[in-house]
């Protein structure tokens, strides 16, 4: 036993400069903390966060609308606003495919993924390894591609098991290992919408996270791995309360409508033949909410193009929700998002730190649609035609010759 320990000890002081004779490319990795509101930054509850932004640059980040989370995670990695990405709310509906309802349940159909190429699939496409951890739509195929690795979600793998599978990644020989990976924390969200944005729980789910980003790039430093790392949220979180519901049913006729979502943002069709009647009722003054046609909704929102929006969207005050009825189970969430992309509650988190960007400290607002450029940026891609996003807001802190 002696003798195989003896080995094993040789077998490491062989190994170790090797491993440290490597000279490693960097990889770029995109992590998602889901509902990590901008201004839970300024707790002093995330030294790890906040020491990543230090070496690099911070913002608060504009969500696109609806400050959802399949149609931002989809905007991140595409460019495109939900309106042209296709992934219009968490529920929609296709007037191709008369009957079918898309659900984050019930969301592994590549149809509903086609309308826009995600950055895991252009990387493959140019010889780039790609790893995905959970990030929405990285389990469905565009045009027959997936990341090289890849996981259908599974919300019982903890996340430092997530962290683990990241590093795993990294440890590999270079001929497979991930150049771009994405990874995806969900608890934050988790207890926002449970126990509220203000709430002990939702803190601690803070600094659990926090510590994760810690592991991670202590495992970056152990293996001597360059990581340009980003880190994005794909909304905020607002307080709600069962005292700030509007009953949808007391607003409009249940024979007018079909209702495919609600919450915050309430995407409605009217029923065959009853469009004038719903019409009547949602377009006139309602308190606490504001309802309109798509075709009429502000430009500023880019969004109501998109065959998959329903016919009317009614908009909630920030902090109320609009209920067809109320979970007897559940109850109504602590905290909700969805609302106008310029509140700032909805306000996201960004921080992006490496080898590619220099600390320029805080960077204005910009729109979440403009990571997808700086990832490119990252990863030495060329820039893509007819995105919605621009590497313009990072191109003070980039280090690289292929920013445009």
């Amino acid at each position: 036993m002696s003798l195989r320990f003896a080995l094993l000890a040789l077998l490491a002081l062989l190994v170790r400069p090797a491993l440290a004779a490597e000279k490693r490319e960097p990889i770029t990795i995109l992590i998602s903390i889901d509902a990590f509101r901008a201004d839970y930054l300024q707790r002093g509850l995330t030294p790890n966060l906040a020491a990543l932004a230090v070496h690099g640059i911070s913002a608060a980040m504009r969500p696109s609308f609806p400050t959802k989370t399949f149609p931002n995670h989809y905007a991140i990695v595409t460019g495109l606003r939900p309106d042209r990405n296709g992934i219009v709310g968490n529920k929609m509906e296709d007037p191709r495919r008369p009957g079918e309802t898309f659900t984050m349940k019930n969301s592994q159909d590549a149809f509903w993924w086609s309308e826009a190429e995600p950055l895991w699939a252009g990387a493959e496409k140019a010889g780039i390894r790609s790893a995905s951890l959970f990030w929405p739509g990285s389990a469905v195929a565009y045009e027959n591609i997936r990341p090289e690795d890849w996981f259908p979600w599974d919300e019982n793998v903890t996340l430092t098991q997530r962290v683990n599978t990241v590093l795993d990644w990294a440890r590999r020989p270079a001929a497979i290992r991930p150049r771009f990976i994405t990874l995806y924390f969900d608890t934050v969200d988790t207890a926002g919408h449970r126990h509220g944005p203000d709430s002990p729980e939702l803190n601690q789910a803070l600094g659990e996270v926090d510590r994760q980003i810690g592991r991670l790039r202590g495992g970056f430093a152990e293996l001597r791995q360059p990581a340009n790392i980003v880190v994005v949220a794909d909304h905020g979180m607002a307080s709600t309360s069962p005292d700030r519901v509007v009953m949808i049913h007391d607003i409009a006729n249940p024979a007018d409508y079909h209702l495919i979502d609600e919450g915050p943002v309430a995407l409605i069709d009217p029923m065959p033949g009853h469009e004038a009647a719903l019409a009547a009722s949602l377009l006139k003054p309602i308190p606490h909410v504001h309802c309109l046609r798509k075709a009429d909704l502000p430009e500023r929102l880019h969004y109501g193009r998109n065959p998959r929006v329903a016919a009317f969207v009614c908009e909630a005050e920030v902090g109320w929700l609009m209920l067809d009825k109320i979970s007897e189970k559940n109850g109504v969430d602590a905290g909700s998002h969805g609302y106008d992309n310029q509140a700032p509650e909805m306000q996201a988190l960004f921080i992006a730190a490496g080898p590619g960007i220099a600390p320029k400290g805080t960077i204005p607002t910009f729109d979440n649609v403009d990571v997808y450029a700086l990832l490119r940026d990252l990863l030495h891609m060329p820039a893509k035609a007819d995105v919605d996003g621009t590497d313009a807001p990072f191109r003070g802190a980039l280090k690289l010759s292929t920013a445009h």
